[in-house]
């Protein structure tokens, strides 16, 4: 499949212009030279979304926000942490498309909202708390049904957005991607509800390409969340209608980088952080972005990368979690 015919697929459905303009590819030569690896390094800046506070998520909504506004929709409904990105970009979703947001957060309540948190309010999401990460999906359907039982239209966006649907924001950011540069021998990312990984994936796969996609892991180890992405996948080319000739890219989770779970930094993470801002002034959050980078720092050190490759950081956004 060529890129056009990939673009006229995926034309079939409707978006909300949150990506009007492709996000910046640069070069990171000061971090290849820090780290001594020979492969030109590159980064895709979806931290520099100008919607929202960027990242990965609002490539996401373009689609799931458009199909909830084509139902009528008038309230979003969506989980995660106290700090969570998703959350954060349905809040500025739905803001901008004149509907309420309730946001079903596991947490304390904070005393004085920082970060992602006071964003939220700034955005006039409810926020409803629940104690534990498995009670968040039944509460949204519990939130659901007495809105429905108010006469209010509710569309209940699961965690992340890593729905098929969701996931064709980066088949497109694939096609985007071809149209700034070759194709990267190999993308670097952070994965963790594997919506942004699938859609790599498939992308590369339907385009055809032999470009190496790492999913450096946030939280899940890797057997589970390689699980994950393939039926995210699998779920792309039901939507699509199309399947690829042949499967050259595999699914690919490093789960090396996750230390003792999710939002807990680890000493290379930190390590990251530093590195990333003083060689190119780029900010990395501590819970996805950093480990990503983590990861692929570790592989240059291993002399991984040679000096016929091109490796290119995916950065998925989220820096704002440095202001908790």
């Amino acid at each position: 499949m060529t890129a056009a015919q990939l673009r006229t697929h995926l034309a079939r459905f409707p978006t909300v212009p949150f990506v009007p303009a492709p996000s910046l590819v640069e070069p990171l030569p000061r971090l290849a030279a820090h780290l001594g690896t020979p492969a030109r390094l590159l980064v895709k800046r979806d931290d520099a979304i100008a919607f929202g506070w960027g990242g990965n998520k609002v490539r996401k909504l373009a689609f799931v926000a458009a199909r909830a506004k084509a139902d009528g929709a008038d309230t979003l409904i969506t989980a995660g942490g106290v700090q969570s990105n998703h959350a954060r970009a349905t809040a500025a979703a739905a803001a901008k498309l004149g509907m309420r947001a309730v946001l079903v957060v596991n947490g304390a309540a904070p005393v004085r909202p920082a970060a992602n948190a006071l964003l939220d309010a700034l955005l006039g999401a409810e926020v409803e708390y629940v104690p534990l990460r498995d009670q968040r999906a039944p509460k949204m359907e519990e939130v659901a049904a007495a809105l429905r039982g108010n006469g209010r239209r509710p569309f209940v966006i699961p965690i992340g957005a890593s729905t098929p649907l969701g996931a064709l924001g980066y088949v497109h950011a694939v096609s985007e991607l071809l149209e700034q540069i070759p194709p990267p021998d190999v993308i670097v990312h952070s994965s963790s509800s594997g919506g942004t990984q699938a859609g790599l994936v498939a992308g590369c796969r339907l385009l055809g390409l032999a470009t190496r996609i790492i999913g450096v892991s946030a939280d899940e180890r890797a057997a589970a969340l390689a699980g994950q992405v393939a039926e995210i996948v699998d779920g792309i080319f039901d939507l699509l209608e199309v399947r690829p000739e042949r499967d050259a890219t595999a699914i690919e989770v490093d789960d090396g980088c996750v230390g003792e779970g999710y939002a807990i930094p680890t000493d290379a993470s930190g390590e990251a952080i530093e590195i990333a801002a003083r060689t190119e002034a780029l900010f990395l959050d501590p819970t996805y972005t950093a480990k990503a980078m983590a990861g692929l720092i570790a592989r240059a050190r291993a002399r991984d990368f040679s000096e016929r490759q091109t490796v290119l950081f995916w950065h998925t956004g989220g820096q704002v979690a440095l202001f908790t």
